[in-house]
């Protein structure tokens, strides 16, 4: 099994804006992740970015590429140059689901995935097993990570970064209601609102300020999810305040989401207010310092 990679060089964040998901290389090849970690307070997740699927699942799978590829997240690792420590996933959430826990990070049951048939029921156990042995190993390694940034920094944020549809019913078919559909939906039902709201706040208006297409594009906060799934929980269960979690659920507006085009425009654009956003997060961390962390800094005893 191959090792995940640590890269340390911010170009090798270039080769993580591949347009054509589909034509990637085996995943026998092809790291679990790929992780930068650089000193600083921000860490920048894209879980679902990933496409690949080992060749001891292939046989099993059930879904079709172009079906699959559309319940995935393309593109979300184009915002991941904004972070201090950066992970991508490049496995396709369909062998292990980094934003799930353990019990349902591999399913065969399609009431787990939208009525979705993604795998044979006759997956054979030794391969989840083997899923789920990696789905272990990322939070092994992101509990390291995280804990290292909070000792070092005292306050931390993490962005999730995902995507989701809004023309379910297809191409040309109405798209969802605006009212419910924002263009970006900030997932922050573990934030504690009286110590990070200001940064919150800050950071919707900085996504605000940079038009996409022309236009400001609409903000909304914990509209389409109850819950920003595993990952941020988890974050928030192990290290409450000291991690400060925004999910971001980027509505595709940016790809023909029922094939495989994207507006580089329209990323380009987003992207901007993403840096926007990360830079007036990063000014706010540095203007409330942890009490503990703020007496260190200044040589008192703890």
């Amino acid at each position: 099994m191959p090792r995940p990679q640590v890269l340390g060089t911010p170009a090798t964040r270039l080769r993580w804006l591949n347009m054509q998901q589909t034509a990637t290389p085996s995943s026998e090849t092809t790291a679990p992740w790929d992780i930068v970690t650089q000193p600083g307070p921000v860490l920048i997740a894209a879980v679902h970015a990933g496409h690949t699927i080992r060749e001891s699942l292939k046989p099993w799978l059930e879904i079709g590429e172009a079906e699959r590829l559309r319940e995935e997240d393309p593109l979300t690792d184009f915002f991941l140059a904004a972070g201090d420590t950066v992970v991508r996933a490049n496995r396709s959430r369909f062998e292990f689901d980094l934003n799930r826990p353990p019990e349902s990070a591999v399913t065969t049951d399609p009431e787990d995935t939208w009525g979705l048939r993604i795998w044979n029921p006759a997956l054979p156990e030794q391969e989840k097993v083997r899923s789920l042995a990696l789905h272990g190993r990322f939070y092994d390694w992101i509990a390291q990570r995280v804990e290292a940034m909070i000792e070092e920094h005292g306050r931390i944020l993490v962005l999730d970064v995902h995507s989701y549809n809004h023309r379910r019913e297809g191409r040309d078919a109405e798209p969802d209601d605006p009212r419910v559909s924002p263009d970006i939906d900030l997932g922050a039902t573990t934030l504690n609102k009286d110590l990070y709201g200001e940064l919150l706040e800050r950071f919707s208006d900085a996504l605000r300020s940079r038009p996409v297409d022309g236009r400001i594009p609409e903000v909304g906060t914990n509209i389409r999810w109850e819950d920003g799934g595993h990952f941020p929980e988890w974050l928030h269960a192990e290290y409450g305040d000291a991690a400060c979690v925004i999910t971001l659920e980027y509505k595709k507006i940016f790809m023909d989401e029922w094939g495989h085009s994207a507006d580089i425009l329209a990323l380009q654009d987003l992207r901007e207010g993403f840096l926007a956003a990360v830079d007036e997060a990063r000014k706010w961390l540095a203007a409330h310092p942890a009490p503990d962390h703020a007496r260190i800094e200044a040589g008192s005893p703890t």
